[in-house]
């Protein structure tokens, strides 16, 4: 866990995982806590062919929103999920709830993409997780076959990669952890 890092989507190669192992990471991913037992999260995958014709599509919804694209755009909105030879969409699906809030509904979605990742990588693949612009966009939602009440969580692209990642600056745990003390001023 400790040598887990974010591998760059452009140096995320085939092979995807397999069927099987899709299969064990959506397991994986799935074991999360769920506050009422309600499943507020999906997943959806996107590979193979799939994958460039949700970049035409984000193409030009992206022309559409902005008007004149340079063309080096264009071609990156049209590579946005064919660039890693399998990304995982991680969906919060709401659910009516006399006691339990939204947004707890999304953390749960937001475990499990990170479990998503984690059991991806112990199967030795590289990951990221990505959300973008269209996460944001209604248009851009539906693109990416979401219904009209489900948001991102995040876009998991997954792939092989046996390079070397760089250490990143990591937050100084005196800086983020504090005691409770039982006091507190109003």
């Amino acid at each position: 866990m400790l040598a887990r890092r974010s591998t760059p989507v452009k140096d995320l190669a085939e092979p995807a995982p397999s069927d099987k192992e899709i299969e064990t990471i959506l397991k994986v991913a799935s074991r999360v806590p769920d506050h009422g037992r309600l499943t507020p999260w999906r997943f959806i995958l996107y590979r193979g062919d799939v994958r460039r014709q949700v970049g035409e599509a984000l193409a030009a919804r992206a022309i559409e929103r902005e008007q004149d694209l340079p063309e080096a755009r264009i071609e990156q909105e049209k590579t946005r999920f064919s660039r890693a030879p399998l990304v995982i969409g991680v969906v919060c699906v709401p659910k009516e709830s006399p006691t339990i809030p939204e947004w707890e509904m999304f953390l749960s979605g937001g475990m499990a993409a990170m479990n998503l990742m984690i059991a991806a990588n112990a199967l030795g693949y590289g990951t990221n997780l990505i959300t973008n612009w269209y996460s944001d966009d209604a248009e851009g939602r539906r693109i990416l076959g979401l219904a009209p009440q489900e948001r991102v969580i995040g876009f998991v692209h997954i792939g092989s990669f046996d390079g070397e990642l760089l250490e990143r600056p990591r937050p100084d745990l005196a800086d983020i952890v504090s005691e409770y003390t039982g006091a507190w001023e109003e």
